[in-house]
């Protein structure tokens, strides 16, 4: 069965897209057929695999909604085997906007999703910083949700509000949605503070936080500047190691 999980936080700045990318390239690296769906306007999940801004003017998700054309018609392949993308544009900002009067307006990213072959093993949704259209559309799509939370003060104050909203959402619109992992990122162990947030958020959520966390991590930092994920950058620095462990608990996770 296809896995189809966003990874998703209104808060910027706490490593989203970093987890996207990474997290859809070691599901590859493992021989998984992956789709990386990029649903922010920026565009960083598709440039952070290699994807050229002026190659995807016709192939992106603003393309595939406006236009209803299957969604097929529009994934591209990146360099990395096993892993495909579907590219965002500066257009997905006006998305909004563009479907503010269309019926089911919740469920269209869903609808083109249900299209797709059953060739993807997982379909990895790169949610914007917000809980705006895009964000509702993942997790509508979504079976799970995988929350990255950077240990830092604020990040926790935002996180009760994001576990309402997909309360909310699995009560009106997906029944279906769970939490699949609460992901610690930019773990600092020098920092009491990071030591004092991680130990809060395991206290709180349990077993619904991941194992491995995320470290601050200067190779992970660079590794989108070259267009590749962090194993193909410096598979031997503490962040591909990182990710590779967490794409072993998504593998076993039964959550997701």
């Amino acid at each position: 069965m296809r896995k189809v999980i966003s990874i998703a936080n209104q808060k910027g700045g706490v490593g989203k897209t970093t987890t996207a990318i990474n997290l859809s390239a070691t599901l590859a690296s493992a021989e998984k057929k992956t789709l990386l769906i990029d649903c922010d306007a920026q565009g960083n999940a598709s440039s952070g695999v290699g994807i050229q801004r002026d190659k995807c003017q016709e192939k992106n998700l603003y393309y595939a909604l406006i236009n209803r054309v299957p969604l097929r018609d529009v994934i591209m392949p990146t360099c990395i085997p096993y892993l495909d993308v579907v590219a965002a544009t500066q257009d997905l900002v006006g998305i909004e906007v563009e479907f503010a009067s269309l019926e089911e307006r919740e469920k269209q990213l869903k609808k083109l999703i249900r299209e797709l072959d059953r060739e993807y093993e997982f379909v990895i949704l790169d949610c914007p910083p917000s809980l705006g259209f895009l964000t509702l559309n993942a997790l509508v799509a979504s079976s799970s949700v995988i929350v990255p939370l950077q240990c830092e003060y604020f990040a926790m104050e935002g996180l009760g509000h994001l576990m309402s909203t997909l309360k909310l959402v699995k009560t009106r619109l997906n029944p279906f949605l769970s939490l699949g992992g609460i992901l610690l990122t930019m773990f600092d162990s020098r920092n009491l503070l990071s030591r004092r947030v991680s130990e809060d958020v395991r206290s709180h959520f349990g077993n619904h936080v991941f194992n491995t966390v995320i470290p601050r991590n200067v190779r992970l930092s660079e590794s989108p500047s070259h267009g590749l994920p962090i194993i193909f950058y410096d598979i031997k620095s503490r962040g591909a190691v990182s990710y590779m462990e967490l794409a072993q608990e998504v593998l076993n996770c039964k959550r997701i």
